[in-house]
């Protein structure tokens, strides 16, 4: 191989280093950074295939590197920020622990956020063996429930309320569990690959990257959970529309 056929494979250690760090950030008691570096290894995931498809770079080891990063960046990261979420709701209510979930005083019920890492693993492996995911997904993308995830101590943090579990355990679990079906289901999301950037063709992917730009210019983090909440619906709506 080349030197130019390595620079994909370098971006994608990239990502593979962000999910790293969101995990160490959290570790570290610092959620809305471990959040932040999800949205940089969605950067780097971005930059990756845009520079594969620019040089020419394809490989089977970028493609099976590609997919083992994701698993970390935005399966196991995000399920960890996710079990951070769910913990501090039973720690603002102390007498929570009591209940027949905790085991010696151990509670067990963050532990449901790891099917999001599951899930996505499986969400990755099933599509490294289809090939009918080209213009859009079957399934919610690993990146965008990771980015949904993320977004969520980004706009707890905003509002001030990200350490007094104003976000439920039972919300944060049914966001787990639709997460976790929308990655394997065969419901179709539509993708960002253009083959012209004219607005014919590309009408709901144009349309929501407006509606993503002035909702977030508007309401910053508080705008991104529900700019992922526009993306699942016109998906619902208009994904099947947009396949090859």
């Amino acid at each position: 191989m080349t030197i130019k056929q390595h620079i994909p494979n370098a971006i994608t250690c990239g990502n593979l280093v962000s999910g790293c760090c969101s995990i160490y950030f959290l570790a570290l008691g610092m959620p809305v950074k471990a959040a932040l570096m999800i949205f940089v290894a969605g950067l780097f995931d971005f930059l990756d295939g845009f520079a594969a498809r620019l040089l020419h770079a394809h490989s089977p080891i970028g493609a099976d590197l590609d997919s083992l990063s994701d698993v970390v960046s935005f399966g196991v990261a995000p399920g960890f920020i996710m079990s951070w979420l769910m913990s501090q709701y039973f720690v603002s209510r102390l007498w929570l622990h009591e209940w027949w979930w905790s085991v010696g005083g151990f509670n067990l019920l963050p532990f449901m956020a790891f099917l999001l890492p599951v899930f996505s693993a499986i969400r990755l492996a099933k599509f490294n063996v289809d090939d009918t995911q080209k213009t859009s997904f079957r399934g919610i993308p690993a990146p965008g429930m990771a980015i949904f995830i993320a977004s969520l101590p980004l706009a707890l943090s905003q509002v001030g309320h990200l350490t007094d579990g104003a976000l439920s355990y039972w919300a944060c679990l049914g966001i787990t569990l639709i997460f976790s079906f929308m990655m394997v289901c065969n419901l179709r999301f539509f993708s960002f690959k253009m083959k012209t950037i004219g607005w014919k063709g590309n009408e709901v992917r144009w349309i929501f990257l407006m509606i993503t730009v002035v909702g977030f210019a508007i309401f910053r983090f508080v705008a991104l959970p529900f700019i992922l909440l526009v993306y699942i619906l016109l998906s619902v709506f208009f994904g099947n529309r947009m396949t090859e």
